[in-house]
């Protein structure tokens, strides 16, 4: 598979392999060379609280999230 490289130095992906590997907007890859090849590796974060990160409120203003959380009467 090939990509050209932009004026910017962007490339894009492959969707096969976006897909394949589970690249999805967001993700974070890092970039070495090795034997004078890229290389990008998708970095994988373990901690259970960097999954929710970003996943909650969309859409909605953060005063409405917090008197849902906090309830009726607080």
């Amino acid at each position: 598979m090939n990509a050209i490289v932009a004026e910017r130095g962007q490339v894009t992906i492959p969707k096969r392999l976006r897909d394949q590997l589970g690249i999805v907007p967001g993700t974070v890859l890092e970039f070495a060379v090795r034997d004078g090849c890229l290389v990008a590796t998708k970095r994988v974060d373990d901690h259970p609280a960097l999954k929710l990160l970003g996943r909650h409120g969309r859409g909605r203003r953060t005063a409405d999230i917090l008197a849902e959380l906090r309830g009726k009467d607080a």
